[in-house]
């Protein structure tokens, strides 16, 4: 029962960022469903380590409000634009840790 409060709480926190930006109805709402299936996409790579997951979600619900603005509409085009940042992100990580 601790698990699933946890992982209420881990998606609480990146979906509450989303939420809470400023964007039109229709743009949150492609937003939203668009972190969904970035995350259905990539959420294997992550393991099971709450902590792990918390930090992904909330890179990947950031990096999503970096691609986005009030004028999108387009799921696909979000998801696959915030993938990419996301990648990117991470390389530039790895990059820096040499």
């Amino acid at each position: 029962m601790v698990a699933g409060r946890l992982l209420a709480t881990q998606t609480m926190k990146a979906r509450s960022l989303i939420d809470g930006a400023s964007y039109g109805p229709d743009a949150l709402k492609a937003i939203g469903r668009a972190f969904d299936e970035a995350w259905a996409q990539i959420a294997g790579n992550f393991g099971s380590d709450p902590v792990v997951i918390d930090a992904a979600r909330l890179k990947l619900a950031n990096a999503l409000l970096s691609v986005a603005d009030d004028d999108s509409r387009d799921v696909e085009v979000l998801r696959q634009a915030a993938l990419q940042r996301m990648a990117l992100d991470y390389r530039t990580l790895r990059a820096t840790d040499r």
